[in-house]
């Protein structure tokens, strides 16, 4: 039996955790999931995703550690810590590059880069802790593991890469062990988890006895709501139980975290834009400590109270009575040093949220007509108002269902995908690809700017756009699609290849606007015998992020492979490994 040792990790935009197998592949095994919060009398299935740097950007603490640490730090020693919290939010939807730097509470900045391969390194390093002492301290080490790191349908590619960049400088893969990282998708973990739960295994308020039907031909769609992104895709199961994607993932930045911005800005108004601000700015513990128990409250749909922080309640009553403030503020009051929100109030700070699912999920349902299922899964899920108004609002269109545990289900879902990698049998591409070529030029379709004549005298038309793939095409789990190309000229000794990709569906030529290039190689081609007969076989590997283009010349056998590099697209960066092989 094949052992199949699985770590997976679940970094969220709020939250992160981990989950462990260490069974066989046959083995049916619930993966282990590590519990956090043992020190601030908690027991969560995730840390909060918080990292805390000395002054000299020093790795101190992450999770509860780092956010408590964080806030017993008064004024001063506080403003020189590095803290971030909710940083993942800095990839989304954006062009990354390996010099982004990003924000720390204090306003300085530091680089993107090291904040993530820091908080990597922190969660391979406890996840291996936790694995000895439950395994009767057997050592381990990184490369004993397939590590499944799971990321937003919704990111760019570059994104994915920066992760790939941030995991091997946290030592969870090197150089020679990079085929140990995979990434998951977090709906399609979720999709994964979900499809093998009983029907007690749902919320009952949206279960009506009702689990996933797993018959061929099933669609469902699996909305991910986390802190940060709210990430959409739809499924369809296919023979052998497999998942198609059917549409490419959709979404926005409207998760959580959205919540809890209106919370903060219903405070931010109550108090003055002048008080707060100066609040915020000389007392950021007390604003994360203030937020932390709102997060708390929303997972629920009722009045709450919330202690007004000592040093606000300072501030405030040097301008007038606490209860002044509360006077022109409807459903919301304050009683001795108590904040009380209704419930008609915190359901207002949801709107905005609510109303961005409602619409990316009422253009799916008129596009089609056969959704059987609506599954909502991410930690943001856990509030009842969110499931709610997504049941009461698509209750005619389809069943509502979401786990008991939906922060759970994208780590475990995560284990299971690393144990089966081609679970999802295809996925729809995000781009179209082409390759730069040139052709015999002809007058009445190539551009008079893109004719030259080569050394053999043949006038050829260049940058010329040869599709790979297009944009929306089905694209099989690791398929590899092959295309053959010859020399132009008959002494060529060398061929270029340079790989692009766009939104467009049909571009013409390489150069057009919003045709990107993302790597290119050099394939040697000595014996000439052939000319330009002979033949260069180019083989494009779509992996599930990456993808790896491999050239060989048929006469001589030489190959040439290229990662195809997504994270910039400045000639000067290009960060592309040629290998001989």
């Amino acid at each position: 039996m094949e052992e199949s040792f699985i770590i997976s990790i679940d970094f969220g935009t709020t939250y992160s955790g981990y989950a462990f197998s260490l069974t066989s592949r046959e083995e049916e095994v619930d993966p282990h999931v590590k519990f956090w919060g043992e020190e601030v009398g908690l027991e969560t299935p995730k840390t909060p995703t918080c990292i805390l740097f000395d002054e000299h950007q020093q790795f101190v603490s992450f999770g509860y550690e780092a956010k408590n640490t964080y806030l017993k730090k008064s004024g001063k020693d506080g403003r020189a810590m590095f803290f971030f919290d909710c940083f993942k939010m800095s990839l989304y939807d954006k062009k990354v590059t390996t010099d982004l730097t990003i924000k720390a509470a204090n306003g300085r900045e530091m680089k993107a880069l090291k904040v993530f391969a820091e908080a990597l390194r922190f969660l391979k390093e406890d996840a291996l802790m936790t694995i000895q002492q439950n395994t009767e301290g057997l050592k381990f080490t990184a490369s004993d593991f397939t590590w499944v790191l799971t990321v937003p349908a919704i990111w760019d590619h570059s994104a994915k890469q920066f992760m790939r960049e941030a995991a091997t400088q946290a030592g969870i893969v090197t150089e020679g062990t990079k085929n140990n990282l995979m990434f998951a998708l977090e709906p399609e973990a979720a999709s994964v988890y979900c499809k093998k739960l009983p029907s007690e295994g749902f919320i009952a308020e949206n279960r009506g006895q009702s689990k996933l039907d797993q018959s061929p031909g099933t669609q469902y769609i699996v909305v991910d709501c986390g802190g940060g992104t709210i990430d959409i895709t739809i499924h369809e199961v296919v023979e052998g139980g497999f998942l198609k994607e059917l549409h490419k993932a959709s979404g926005n930045g409207m998760g959580g975290q959205t919540v809890d911005r209106k919370f903060k800005e219903f405070l931010r108004e109550t108090f003055s834009p002048e008080i707060w601000d100066e609040y915020e700015e000389k007392y950021p513990s007390e604003v994360r400590r203030i937020m932390y128990d709102f997060t708390l409250f929303k997972r629920k749909d009722e009045d709450m109270e919330i202690t007004c922080p000592f040093n606000l309640g300072l501030m405030a009553q040097k301008k007038q009575d606490m209860e002044e403030y509360f006077k022109r503020v409807q459903d919301a009051s304050y009683d001795e040093g108590v904040i009380k929100i209704s419930k008609q109030k915190l359901r207002s700070f949801f709107e905005k949220s609510l109303w961005s699912i409602s619409m990316s999920l009422r253009e799916i349902f008129n596009k089609t007509r056969s959704i059987k299922y609506i599954l909502l899964v991410g930690g943001f899920a856990e509030s009842q108002i969110l499931r709610r108004h997504i049941t009461d609002e698509f209750i005619d269109n389809c069943k509502v269902l979401c786990p008991f545990r939906p922060q759970e289900a994208i780590v475990k879902g995560a284990v299971e995908f690393g144990r089966n990698q081609g679970a999802v049998a295809s996925r729809k591409s995000a781009y179209t690809y082409g390759v730069s070529t040139s052709q015999r030029f002809n007058t009445s379709k190539h551009k008079e700017d893109k004719k030259f004549t080569n050394k053999d005298g043949i006038v050829l038309c260049s940058n010329l756009f040869t599709k790979l793939v297009e944009i929306d095409e089905d694209v099989r789990w690791n398929e590899t699609r092959k295309h053959s190309f010859s020399p132009v000229e008959r002494e060529q000794t060398k061929m270029y290849l340079k790989f692009y990709r766009t939104k467009k569906n049909n571009p013409m030529y390489v150069d057009e606007p919003k045709v990107e290039k993302i790597g290119s190689f050099v394939v040697e081609s000595p014996d000439t015998t052939l000319g330009t007969d002979r033949q260069i076989v180019l083989e494009i590997k779509f992996g599930f992020t990456e993808m790896t283009a491999t050239g060989t010349d048929i006469e001589s056998g030489i190959r040439r492979t290229v990662n195809l590099n997504f994270m910039t697209n400045c000639e000067k960066q290009m960060r592309e490994k040629i290998k001989m092989s």
